[in-house]
């Protein structure tokens, strides 16, 4: 989001924000500029009072590009670091979420388990929820609502789940 905006919500809402960085629409595979740019997106979010940021980096063949994240983890230090869904574009979940692992400062990874929507990708976030253990934070994502949050629990129990209509309506 923009600059003002970030900083109208942090200032008038009473819940942590973690804001989503994102230079532009289209893949996540970014150029130096476009690196620069989101670091110092980061940066103003630290300033500002955010709880953390949300971002992901790919190479053109889609493995994570560690080097990007790295940096921009550590520029966001001590704020909350989660991995959006360019993590589900990856072609190994398993080595990816290895990857991340060893990246201090790194909280959640927000994810469908590789596929369109968290159902069709249910049995490969049980397999991440398994390698994650306490080490990471694995964050279901994907056409989870309120009508069937309880029914996707019961199929991959994970401690925490993302979803636009997952609290419904807010007054």
């Amino acid at each position: 989001p923009a600059p003002d905006l970030i900083s109208e919500v942090i200032e008038s809402v009473n819940i942590p924000v973690r804001v989503m960085i994102r230079p532009r629409n289209g893949n996540f595979v970014y150029n130096e500029d476009e690196l620069e740019h989101m670091k110092a997106c980061v940066e103003f979010c630290k300033k500002k009072g955010a709880e953390g940021v949300v971002f992901g980096v790919l190479h053109e063949n889609n493995a994570l590009n560690i080097e990007a994240i790295e940096m921009l983890t550590e520029a966001a230090k001590p704020l909350k670091v989660v991995i959006h869904k360019a993590f589900d574009n990856t072609p190994d979940l398993q080595e990816a979420l290895t990857q991340l692992i060893s990246i201090e400062g790194i909280d959640t990874i927000l994810t469908s388990g590789g596929k369109s929507n968290a159902f069709d990708g249910a049995e490969n976030l049980k397999a991440l929820l398994k390698q994650a253990g306490t080490q990471i934070e694995i964050m279901p994502a994907g056409k989870i609502t309120q009508f069937n949050l309880t029914e996707f629990h019961h199929m991959v129990d994970a401690q925490v789940y993302h979803g636009r209509l997952i609290v419904g309506e807010l007054d």
